[in-house]
């Protein structure tokens, strides 16, 4: 099969002809659809986030299950299924405490990018190739652990579905669950990438009256105007912190969300917002970076959260998402910005880093 893989953290991927092994106890075979390009992706190929190498990057994906292996029950051949990076075991320390995005069994072999067994499935002349976060979808197959595959509804166009394996579903979550936002408050969403974005419906969908977009880029803008801000500025020129007090009565915000993933970026969000709001930040620094804040902004009995897949249980919030975009209510047509061919990935994670891209996709059919 052909697959994207990273040898060194220089910034390109390799597009070579990888052997894969047939799925084994509790794993499947999933022919991936499409996969979306993420700036996590980018900073791993860059080196920002160690892993081991060389590895199969791709951790948002959505396709088709094609094998099954022992064990599998809830799965069948044809099944339409969105990869998830957090297969919980259900059964370790955090898994019982309901925090499933902590699992003890994923966090250990995510970090060495092996499955569940400790080994990998995909090979080149005999040496293996490890997995990136658990998924490895920039490629034509992947081999993922039963709990990774969430079936949806094959109504639901597969290219769309893969926008929900990680930033759709980020961004939502962290508005509507980790932001808990309610009918009428108001909202700034700080960093208009495809988390940003997602978190802007998420806003919109749980009723949010004012939703202000913030960004430095006027085309990212423009996207955050397509999915439901109701305002929008450029913090290269208007202050985010002045312009959220002057529509809220002086006081700020009641949810700021951070999506970016720069101190000062962080300083505005909680500079936004008032005294006993929710801050929830989304986006994240390269590893080993210190963020200083002058500490006044942690004042005011505000409720600060930081979230990596916004709080959500994707068995149960994927489907819910391929049901609210069947209905109308989640636009996931407008965050497509450019479909690629695996060949081209390196222009497509280009292309994301110059800021072109709300989502691309490599498409394998």
């Amino acid at each position: 099969m052909k697959a994207a893989v990273l040898f060194e953290p220089n910034g390109k991927l390799s597009i070579e002809n990888v052997d894969l092994e047939s799925p084994k106890k509790d794993e499947v075979l999933v022919k991936i659809h499409s996969s979306g390009l993420c700036h996590t992706d980018w900073e791993t190929m860059n080196g920002y986030q160690p892993i081991n190498l060389p590895a199969i990057i791709g951790h948002e994906g959505a396709g088709t299950v094609v094998e099954t292996g022992e064990g599998v029950e809830n799965l069948q051949i044809g099944d339409h299924v969105v990869c998830s990076w957090n297969p919980n075991c259900g059964t370790c320390f955090y898994c019982d405490l309901g925090q499933p995005i902590l699992c003890e069994v994923q966090k250990k072999y995510n970090s060495q990018g092996v499955l569940f067994d400790g080994t990998t499935r995909s090979s080149i002349n005999g040496k293996k190739i490890h997995y990136y976060s658990l998924v490895s979808s920039h490629a034509e197959y992947t081999v993922i652990p039963k709990q990774s595959a969430v079936k949806v509804r094959k109504d639901f166009p597969l290219d769309r579905a893969a926008l929900l394996g990680c930033a759709v579903m980020t961004g939502y979550g962290g508005a509507v669950y980790a932001g808990q936002i309610k009918p009428e408050s108001s909202v700034v969403v700080i960093g208009c990438g495809a988390v940003g974005l997602s978190a802007i419906q998420g806003a919109r969908i749980a009723g949010a009256s004012k939703i202000i977009a913030v960004d430095i880029n006027d085309d990212k803008l423009k996207f955050a105007e397509k999915v439901g801000a109701t305002h929008s500025i450029n913090s290269a020129q208007v202050d985010p912190k002045e312009y959220c007090i002057s529509l809220t009565d002086g006081r700020g915000v009641d949810c700021a969300i951070e999506a970016a993933g720069h101190n000062e970026t962080i300083q505005q969000t909680l500079e936004s917002s008032r005294p006993g709001a929710r801050i929830v930040i989304l986006g994240k620094t390269p590893y080993g970076v210190e963020i200083n804040l002058p500490f006044y902004t942690l004042m005011g009995e505000r409720e600060i959260i930081r979230t990596s897949y916004g709080k959500s249980r994707p068995r149960i919030d994927f489907p819910k998402l391929a049901n609210l975009y069947m209905s109308g209510h989640l636009l996931l047509d407008e965050m497509i910005t450019k479909k690629y061919k695996i060949e081209d990935i390196n222009k497509g994670f280009d292309a994301l880093e110059k800021g072109q891209l709300a989502r691309g996709l490599i498409k394998f059919e």
